[in-house]
């Protein structure tokens, strides 16, 4: 069987022989490197949908079965027996800890947690009601300004050491712009609370009075961050890696992830999911919504169904809609919201116009719930996503610049614009 493959140009005859290259799974790809060079031919592919722009052993998803492996590790095993930063450990350096290992790993981002004094006068600096995403990004940013010491992208101590500090800074980062938004003071992070407890002590703790946390909301915002951990190639990763390709700073490469995950199509789906479920307010009304989600001509659309990738369940939704239903059990919540939801996925599941067009529920359709749950704010839920996914960005731009052979990404156009014409003087146009 021939590992290349024939692109002949109908217009001349010309023939360019591609390799085509296989991964440990998943479909082949052909290696367009050398299509312009002999037949004076690119690409096109909006969107990348069927274009691969590197080779990675991190993640790998197969739609159409609905699978999520993280370094080879089914998504549900490591959502039923791992923690965050076991995860978090297993993406970075492709395998899982060893008790030493994990315990070396967790000290190292235990004491990695506060940030500079200096960032105080940063954030209040921003306007009382700015969007926490809007000071993620500038802030996350500026850690460059204030760790500058570990910049190198060459430098494989530098590489680890800066990605020890985001993961365990980002949430201190999140803490503060929420607590900036509200007016109360920041919370300093507790270093003998694991890294999900901390984290909601400096959301929710107060100077005033004791914070105690509620050990299932932890377990339940360690699952969501297990799950947004990684995803492949995705809108922010891509962006990651890009950025990453100039030779920039890890740091500057994570907050230009941040910022492409801000936008509603990526990372903030799971709060258009919660404005969509108040916005149909009552199970009696489902029938009524998903008849104007099938209307061409109604702007209406249901959030939270179907997947650029899977065209299947999401694993990650089967996973998380397990611990939607306990949290609310566990945490005496009823909540008319969930009642909503079970009846638009009651649909999803039976609707031939769902069935036929596979959009079955995903990730997003349940984690805004959970997070309202936990009494987290709505304009703080892309937020939490970009907590988990410094985990996946980081570990995908270390195996970049440790590959050593960065190209500088540089994608190609189909011109549309004027043909060359002469300047026209002022007087004359």
């Amino acid at each position: 069987m021939s590992n290349t493959i024939a692109i002949v140009d109908s217009r001349n005859g010309k023939q360019a022989d591609l390799p085509i290259v296989s991964g440990a799974l998943g479909d082949p790809a052909i290696d367009i490197a050398k299509l312009n060079k002999e037949l004076g031919l690119f690409t096109y592919d909006p969107g990348f949908v069927s274009t691969c722009s590197t080779k990675s052993a991190i993640t790998f998803i197969d739609g159409d079965q609905g699978v999520l492996l993280y370094r080879g590790y089914p998504i549900d095993q490591l959502a039923q027996h791992s923690s965050f930063l076991e995860v978090a450990y297993l993406l970075i350096h492709g395998d899982l800890p060893g008790p030493a290992q994990k315990t070396e790993f967790e000290h190292h981002v235990t004491h990695h947690t506060m940030i500079h004094e200096g960032l105080k006068l940063f954030m209040n600096g921003f306007h009382y009601n700015a969007h926490p995403m809007a000071m993620m990004v500038g802030i996350a940013g500026s850690l460059a300004a204030f760790y500058h010491d570990s910049l190198d992208p060459e430098d494989p101590q530098h590489r680890m050491i800066t990605a020890i500090r985001l993961i365990a800074k980002m949430p201190t980062l999140a803490a503060a712009c929420y607590k900036h938004s509200v007016g109360q003071p920041y919370v300093y992070p507790k270093n003998n609370l694991d890294y999900c407890s901390r984290f909601l002590d400096m959301m929710f703790g107060v100077p005033a009075e004791p914070y105690e946390v509620n050990p299932i909301a932890a377990k339940a915002l360690d699952l969501l961050f297990i799950l947004h951990a990684d995803h492949e190639q995705n809108a922010s990763t891509s962006t990651v890696r890009l950025v990453g390709s100039t030779g920039a700073n890890p740091i500057a490469c994570i907050a230009a992830g941040i910022a492409a995950l801000w936008g509603p199509a990526h990372g903030g789906a799971n709060e258009a999911v919660l404005k969509m479920l108040n916005e149909i307010g009552d199970k009696s009304n489902v029938a009524r919504a998903v008849e104007r989600a099938k209307d061409k001509n109604d702007n209406f659309r249901l959030m939270g169904f179907g997947h650029r990738v899977y065209k299947n369940f999401d694993p990650r939704a089967k996973i998380i809609r397990e611990m939607c239903h306990k949290v609310l059990n566990e945490l005496g919540i009823h909540d008319p919201l969930l009642d909503v939801a079970m009846a638009l996925e009651e649909v999803a599941l039976k609707d031939d116009y769902f069935v036929e067009r596979k959009l079955y529920p995903n990730v997003d359709f349940y984690s805004g719930i959970i997070y309202k749950a936990l009494k987290i704010p709505v304009e703080m839920f892309t937020v939490m996503f970009a907590i988990a996914r410094t985990a996946g960005w980081i570990a995908h731009w270390l195996e970049q610049n440790a590959a050593g052979d960065v190209k500088i990404g540089r994608p190609r156009q189909i011109y549309v614009g004027p043909k060359s014409r002469d300047y026209v003087p002022l007087a004359q146009r």
